[in-house]
């Protein structure tokens, strides 16, 4: 889960695992799986960056970067 904050200030958690898309039209626009729209004020680099952190605290990424080596 990460923290976002909408346009007009309010904050909410939101599922990372469910975005699909992230777009700076020029604001930040979160697209999820479901097609849902979010309308933030975060960039899309800090978003990024909070992404990965949660991919990693939940061990996504390290499953990843596994599968990748094994393969090599």
């Amino acid at each position: 889960m990460i923290e976002v904050t909408r346009l007009n200030g309010q904050s909410f958690i939101l599922n990372a695992l469910f975005i699909e898309k992230i777009e700076s039209l020029p604001d930040t626009t979160i697209t999820l799986s479901n097609g849902k729209k979010h309308f933030v004020k975060e960039p899309v680099s800090d978003l990024i960056q909070s992404i990965t952190n949660y991919y990693q605290q939940i061990g996504l990424i390290k499953l990843t970067q596994k599968e990748v080596i094994e393969d090599e």
